[in-house]
């Protein structure tokens, strides 16, 4: 029987050779998911997954990279997700997300954090862009705003709030709900960590939604976080599907 240290050494060998061949396949990459979230709040979560993110234009060149060398790959959803196997692990080859709103671009390189995994340099998706990409997992499975919450708790005072404005703009309502729900689960910490001109602004633009006409369209964005609970609103309600635009 394979104990629980041992899954640990095999998980973490499997890490360290998936990622020094990432580098090998000269591409740029970054380290999300479940290790993401341990560098920005401390939360360890067992995976046996590495999400790797990369733009669409690179991850072609990752499958065939692996493919080359015994690895099973699949090209799982060409909108946004590939995988790489190697028995029972996997990598995750992120590039946008299910919504399509979440495209993966230079800017996240830029602004990414780096680090060291495994004895390996990596570097970790931007804390901004990890909350951009949670704040839409509102579905009945899988609900990421505790996340998103840990990760405003752990390292809010260090986000460049103005770049998250800028990743929300188009569902700016999104990031007001988030941020009221930070401020009911975290009473003692929200002025500390919560700027007041953000909230300020959100807050004066729900307001203004009163002061203008209705929408003549019957549109539901919620799709947009949850397209299985809210298929009944487009297929037997009459609602339209928002078009979703990237930033």
């Amino acid at each position: 029987m394979i104990t629980t240290e041992e899954q640990r050494k095999e998980s973490q060998a499997f890490y360290k050779e998936a990622l020094e061949l990432l580098h090998q396949t000269g591409t740029n990459f970054m380290l999300g998911g479940a290790f993401a979230m341990f560098h920005y709040t401390g939360i360890y979560r067992d995976t046996k997954d590495l999400d790797v993110f990369c733009k669409a234009s690179e991850y072609p060149k990752i499958l065939k990279f692996f493919g080359d060398r015994g690895y099973r790959t699949e090209n799982y959803d060409v909108r946004w997700l590939a995988k790489v196997h190697k028995g029972e692990y996997f990598i995750d080859l992120i590039f946008d997300t299910v919504n399509n709103i979440c495209r993966v671009d230079d800017t996240w390189y830029e602004n990414g954090a780096d680090c060291t995994f495994c004895d390996v340099p990596v570097k970790f998706i931007p804390a901004e862009e990890l909350i951009w990409c949670k704040i839409y997992v509102q579905n009945r499975e899988r609900y990421d705003g505790a996340d998103v919450n840990h990760i405003l708790l752990k390292w809010g005072k260090k986000l460049d709030w103005k770049r998250l404005m800028f990743r929300m703009e188009q569902h700016w309502h999104l990031l007001l709900a988030q941020l009221l729900s930070f401020q009911f689960c975290y009473p003692s910490e929200f002025h500390d960590i919560i700027p007041r001109w953000i909230f300020d602004e959100l807050m004066r633009r729900a307001a203004e939604q009163y002061d203008i006409p209705p929408a003549l369209e019957k549109v539901c964005r919620g799709p947009i976080i949850d397209q299985t609970q809210y298929a009944v609103d487009i297929k037997e309600w009459d609602y339209k599907v928002t078009t979703i635009k990237t930033v």
